[in-house]
């Protein structure tokens, strides 16, 4: 009889072993073999999605194209009133929120463009002589948008013809507006102003605020 248990005990074992579970025998003199089922240690629980969800930038409608990516660094050439986007796609502070820029103060608080960043913004742009004023080395994506002190965020805007950087200015106070007054979301006008701020431009000058937006 004993012998009989033991059998039946080895084979109940080799049928938990087969389908993966961990088990332990008792060895109490009562015969009966106790059995637990372990949790396996590289459970998908470790490798969840949440780690590199999409949750993490929920609630942007929009993403900023080619961000923070220069695919060139000399021989740049603004195109018009536009930057060369190969030297000044745009870059942000990937953790700026809202709140935060729409606090008073913010964009001073973050503001950090040595001279020696400015030469270089210039260098890349081909330009070596300027009078004060003809340039002003912009960030394509403003501070009060987000936008970072990051080279590939930086250009030197002139301000003639016009629109020129004193209009972008405009430009940055409507979006700052819009974004703050809940009218539109941060990553839309970071995208708007990276993309072609003279498009917003244009449409803050029509009589219904341009699609998309409200009144200025």
């Amino acid at each position: 009889m004993k012998k009989s248990i033991q059998y039946l005990a080895s084979v109940i074992v080799l049928a938990f072993l087969l389908a993966g579970c961990n088990v332990s025998v008792g060895t109490g003199g009562s015969g009966n073999g106790s059995f637990s089922s372990g949790s396996n240690s590289n459970g998908s629980s470790s490798n969840g999605s949440s780690s590199n969800g999409n949750s993490s930038n929920g609630g942007n409608s929009a993403q900023v194209p080619n961000i923070g990516h220069q695919t060139k660094t000399s021989g740049c050439q603004a195109q018009g009133a536009l930057q060369d986007k190969q030297c000044t796609p745009g870059a942000i502070f990937s953790n700026a929120t809202t709140s935060q820029i729409c606090r008073s103060g913010y964009s001073k608080s973050v503001r950090n463009v040595p001279v020696s960043v400015k030469d270089e913004v210039y260098a890349e742009y081909g330009i070596t002589h300027h009078r004060s004023g003809q340039y002003e080395v912009d960030h394509l994506i403003s501070l009060e948008l987000g936008g970072s002190n990051d080279v590939a965020n930086l250009w030197p805007e002139a301000a003639s013809p016009t629109p020129g950087f004193h209009q972008k200015d405009e430009v940055e106070n409507y979006l700052h507006d819009q974004v703050c007054s809940g009218k539109i979301d941060l990553r839309t006008a970071q995208s708007e102003i990276a993309t072609d701020w003279l498009k917003v431009y244009q449409q803050m000058g029509s009589p219904s605020g341009g699609s998309g937006y409200g009144n200025a």
